[in-house]
Order: C-alpha cells, then structure tokens, then sequence
C-alpha cells in the first residue's frame, strides 16, 4: 500500500506540473503580445496623419502651377507649412520608434520579404526627412524671400536658412533651381516608394493572407 500511495502521489503531481507549465509566464505572456500585437497608438496616429499630410503635399505641389493665379500663393504657402509640420512629425516618429521597438513582423514572411521590407521604412524615413529639408532650403534660396516672411499656416513666423538666404543674388538662383530639382525628384522617388509599400500591403493581405495591415490600424 505503501508503494502505491507513492505512485498515486507522484502520479499525481506529473499531473499537476503540465497544467503549470501550460500557464504562460508574465514574461513570455507579454513577449507573445508585443511580437505579434500591433503598433503603440502613439506611432499608428504619428503614422497616418504624416501619410495624410504628406499625400495633400503631393496634390498641392503638383498641381500648384496648374491652379488661377489668385490661388497659387495660397497652394505655396499651405505647402510649406504642411512640409515644414511633416519635418517635425517624422523627427518625432523618430524619436519614438528609438524608444518604442516596433513589433517584429510575421514569422511566416521570408527572409527577402523582412529585408525588402526594413528597405522599404528605411528608405521612407529618408526621403520624409529629405523632402522637407529639400524644399526649406529651396525656399531659403528664393530671391523674394526678403520681402516675403514665412509663416506657418499664416500664424507661426518661421525662419529660413540664413546662410542661403544672404548669399549674393547669383549663387542663390543657381542653388534655388539645384534644390528645385532635387525636392522635385525626391518627391516622385516618395511617389513610387509609396506605391511599393501599398503593393507589399495588398500583397500580403490579399495574397498571402498575412495580415501586416491591422499593426497599424487604430
């Protein structure tokens, strides 16, 4: 009787211990949520109003000289304001992608889908940073600059580069046309990194059936 008390007794807690081990632990709980859930509020909001503001960008960029001549100013204004505001909003996002690690992606992707994917942020981070700068320092080199202070959305003075804005008038054309050029093509190179990132997004949901959508949806 003696044996068999001790085999129920060990039987029974060979029972007990799947149970217990089956119950995940504080960490591993969290781990599991943070690999697999979806991105802080605060960066889901950072994202789509950048997105947004930075495809009314576009639209008022494009098709500013296209405008009647009474709403032109207004178009240039407006986006300037918006570039220099999207300028503020990715540094922020910045910031906080530093000290907030994103959730990884899907352990069903490939190996070439992570790494085009991590090309993918790392060259729109580049490009939201650029174009803004582009076209600060585009404006800065603006012959009428002097007489034509800027202003956010026509409440906030905002300053131009200085060094740009006193240089002589010669070098300050060349350099206006050169950071022209230059905000334009990044703008389309933005353009065509968007449209790829869309592609992935449709591609993975539709295609693959690999939800990446909803980690950025609020």
């Amino acid at each position: 009787m003696q044996k068999t008390d001790n085999k129920t007794s060990t039987n029974g807690s060979q029972q007990i211990k799947p149970s217990q081990n089956n119950q995940p632990s504080g960490n591993g709980s969290l781990s599991d949520q943070y690999r697999d859930g979806k991105y802080s509020k605060v960066a889901i909001y950072l994202h789509w109003i950048i997105a947004f503001l930075m495809i009314i960008n576009v639209v008022l960029g494009w098709s500013a000289d296209s405008m009647p001549e009474a709403s032109i100013r207004f178009a240039v204004d407006t986006h300037k304001s918006i570039g220099i505001s999207v300028l503020g909003l990715v540094l922020l996002r910045l910031l906080w992608r530093f000290s907030h690690q994103p959730p990884a992606l899907p352990k069903s992707l490939h190996h070439w889908e992570i790494t085009l994917a991590h090309l993918g942020h790392i060259g729109l981070y580049i490009l939201m940073l650029t174009i803004p700068i582009s076209g600060w320092l585009h404006d800065s080199a603006w012959k009428d600059a002097a007489t034509h202070p800027m202003q956010l959305f026509y409440s906030v003075p905002w300053p131009r580069i200085g060094l740009i804005e006193h240089m002589e008038p010669v070098s300050k054309e060349i350099l206006h046309t050169v950071f022209g050029s230059v905000h334009e093509w990044l703008g389309i190179a933005l353009v065509i990194l968007f449209f790829l990132h869309i592609a992935a997004v449709i591609k993975h949901s539709w295609i693959d059936h690999k939800s990446v959508l909803n980690r950025m949806l609020p």
